[in-house]
């Protein structure tokens, strides 16, 4: 595909080459002028100095404060105004704007003072020629200074040229950064509701078909007569390995909803035994909380631990945020029937402070962590007001 002329420009000023090229060409235009037109020595000097310098105006920028510096002098050297100087001054200027070696107004305002002394070295110059040339105080003299006005406008022009191409290059490159940023964090998004929607299907498609195989098997066992000893122990091996599948697979939904840029959870998860702790925490940030623990602590599976670990958290979290303030108690069961019952009941305004309380992303949360142990979940008004947060979860074979 080929490119446009003013995009082959752009490519050939932004080549490595481009200011040997030019530096080379203005120096060998100022040979050619200095020999049609001799001047003295430090026009000379000054002249070529300036072209000259130009070779290294981008490799190293500082360089166009000689190359300015030296154009003045030649141009002082002589009455004549050489090509040479005009074009290499003119680039120095645009190149110290255009790569900000000093603030604008600093590079003006010394392009200015040089402009004065070239313009009061030339008055000397020509009272020495015999020109006409009015005292600084008569009427017209001003007029001998408008060779630096009009200097000093050069200047100023090429340095706010050179500044204005800087300031529309960074201006380039922050949109195209932004735009670069704006894409990266569309793509996250789509992947990460991606890994949501794969979760999803997930739980929807496995999730109830495992949990059913699961209980099936698990009441086999005392529903089905006759069952010899090895039936029965297959029964709780298929039950035990179904149990074990959900775990597998709700560690699996856990690495798909981990957001990007956060690692999954690979330390050891919470148990039942950091219920206190929890309660504690709660306390520390201004709630009132209670901790009610009955039955024989048992060690429950891991997943089953976590579930109810996580389900009290996130309750304690939403009494915390709806009913502030609230009395909150916290009851664990360990039940003799290899039931699990964990209550988490505030003393707060109920359910008006609850908008949604059937469909919030915490409470789906909750039931969904319930039900992938097998369990279930209610969560509504207390019989005694509040809110109250009720799950059970069956663990174990018997």
């Amino acid at each position: 595909m080929s490119t446009s002329p003013p995009q082959r420009l752009r490519d050939w000023i932004a080549a490595p080459a481009y200011p040997w090229i030019t530096g080379g060409a203005v120096t060998a235009g100022a040979v050619v002028e200095l020999i049609v037109i001799p001047g003295g020595v430090t026009t000379t000097v000054g002249v070529l100095v300036s072209a000259v310098s130009l070779m290294w105006r981008r490799s190293f920028p500082p360089v166009a404060v000689l190359t300015v510096a030296a154009g003045l002098i030649g141009f002082a050297g002589d009455v004549n105004l050489y090509l040479a100087i005009m074009v290499s001054g003119l680039t120095g200027c645009y190149s110290l704007g255009r790569n900000r070696v000093l603030h604008p107004a600093l590079t003006v305002t010394g392009g200015a003072l040089g402009a004065l002394c070239v313009n009061l070295v030339h008055i000397n110059t020509w009272s020495r020629m015999d020109l006409p040339v009015p005292a600084l105080w008569e009427r017209g003299s001003l007029s001998l200074f408008a060779e630096s006005f009009l200097v000093t406008v050069v200047v100023f022009g090429a340095v706010m040229m050179g500044d204005a191409v800087r300031s529309r290059e960074e201006t380039r490159t922050e949109r195209s950064l932004a735009q670069a940023q704006l894409i990266a964090m569309e793509r996250q998004q789509a992947a990460e509701a991606e890994r949501a929607a794969i979760a999803r299907e997930l739980h929807d498609i496995v999730s109830h078909s495992v949990s059913m195989i699961a209980v099936q098997a698990e009441s086999a066992t005392y529903t089905t007569p006759g069952l010899t000893p090895e039936a029965r122990d297959g029964f709780q091996q298929i039950a035990a390995t179904a149990r074990s599948s959900m775990a597998e697979l709700r560690r699996l939904l856990g690495v798909l909803r981990t957001p990007q840029g956060e690692s999954a959870l690979t330390s050891p998860q919470p148990t039942l035994d950091l219920l206190a702790e929890l309660v504690d925490q709660h306390r520390a940030v201004g709630g009132t909380a209670e901790l009610r623990i009955t039955g024989e602590r048992v060690a429950l599976p891991a997943a089953w631990e976590l579930s109810a670990y996580r389900i009290a958290q996130e309750a304690l979290t939403n009494a915390r945020k709806h009913a502030p303030g609230a009395r909150t108690v916290v009851e664990v069961d360990y039940g003799a029937d290899r039931l699990l019952t964990l209550r988490v009941q505030d003393d707060g305004p109920g359910t008006d402070s609850r908008p949604g309380a059937g469909a919030g992303h915490g409470l789906t949360g909750m039931r969904e962590r319930a039900a992938l142990v097998g369990g279930r979940l209610s969560a509504g008004a207390g019989p005694d007001g509040g809110f109250l947060v009720e799950a059970e979860l069956p663990w174990g074979s018997g």
